[in-house]
């Protein structure tokens, strides 16, 4: 905790979590890797700073001279994201925002705008339980994808010579908090809005080999412990192939269940890594509710309430949760409702 970022044992450090990070992902040369502050809600602002580029669109909200950027907003963090990027041009959304978001709207029928500078999108949504499969291919790509990343970095294989950005705060699945890593095509370094601050421009952190400032060290090196983890277990197919199994456990318990369990996210955008679910029918009952995260509590299992917007149970599956530790929740979820139904 005390090493400093200007010794000759942090470069070290720095050059192996790169390394390791490179190799785990396959991340070609032609992208960066960024250390940086800010988690994602800093890279919400750092985006379009760095990216959205004057086109000469007319608009009454912008004027002449207008930045665009094209979103998809599948949840609450990219209707953020979105709202954020509002401020420095005209966010353009590629496809109706849904009224619930319990799917994606199918990659093939967005409408991408022709002067947008990027196109963005969030691969998990943690609080309404969806998640991309795969990289999506827009139907006429003429802007790099930008990706969060953050929740479901490192739990499975992801090609990321794809993207034109992708982005993840370390807390989740990397390590702690303090840490947000980006990995960034080198061609699209140096575009920077002069009014970017300059703990945000890219290019600054590339060329400083992202020590222009003081490093979040203590969590660089973690993040460095958990790559040799999952080097050690297998890889990210390994992370894949146990998250498969995770996730199965606890749908296929959902499904199972006769509606006493229910989870509203269509099959093909279910999250391996979050798994929003209702007990007691599709609305959920809240006094089943109360006494099911009572009885998950008094057997060790915490942090199973869902998000405040949303009510319900949610199950965060990260790479840190085992395979035995979800067994105990399908277990207890079995033992419930047998009990109360």
């Amino acid at each position: 905790m005390e090493l400093s970022h200007r010794s000759a044992a942090y470069a070290r450090l720095n050059a192996d979590t790169e390394q390791m990070l490179r190799e785990s992902m396959s991340i070609p040369c032609s992208h960066a890797i960024l250390f940086m502050h800010g988690g994602g809600t800093g890279q919400f602002s750092a985006i379009p700073l760095n990216f959205m580029e004057t086109k000469g669109r007319t608009t009454a909200e912008h004027g002449v001279e207008t930045r665009t950027a094209d979103y998809v907003v599948t949840g609450l963090w990219s209707s953020k994201a979105a709202q954020e990027a509002k401020k420095f041009g005209h966010i353009n959304m590629v496809c109706p925002v849904p009224e619930k978001f319990t799917y994606v709207p199918e990659p093939a029928t967005w409408a991408p705008s022709i002067d947008a500078s990027y196109l963005y999108y969030c691969a998990n949504e943690t609080i309404h339980g969806v998640e991309f499969p795969e990289v999506p291919t827009p139907p006429t790509p003429h802007a790099p994808l930008v990706a969060d990343i953050s929740s479901n970095f490192l739990s499975r294989p992801m090609d990321v010579s794809k993207l034109g950005l992708a982005f993840a705060g370390a807390q989740k699945n990397a390590g702690c908090a303090g840490l947000t890593i980006v990995i960034v095509q080198r061609e699209l370094l140096g575009r920077c809005d002069p009014r970017c601050p300059v703990v945000l421009d890219y290019g600054i952190v590339e060329k400083h080999s992202s020590v222009y400032n003081t490093p979040p060290v203590w969590s660089l090196f973690v993040f460095n412990q958990v790559l040799k983890w999952i080097q050690e277990t297998g890889g990210l197919p390994a992370m894949e192939a146990m998250n498969k199994a995770k996730s199965k456990r606890i749908f296929d318990a959902i499904d199972q269940s006769g509606g006493f369990y229910s989870s509203a996210v269509e099959d093909k955008w279910r999250s391996r890594m979050n798994i929003p679910f209702r007990v007691g029918g599709p609305n959920g009952s809240q006094e089943l509710e109360t006494a099911f995260l009572t009885g998950a509590e008094a057997r060790g299992m915490v942090g199973l309430k869902g998000h405040r917007s949303m009510g319900g149970i949610r199950a965060s599956l990260y790479n840190a949760v085992t395979e035995d530790e979800v067994f105990l929740l399908s277990s207890y979820m079995e033992e419930f409702m047998s009990a109360n139904r």
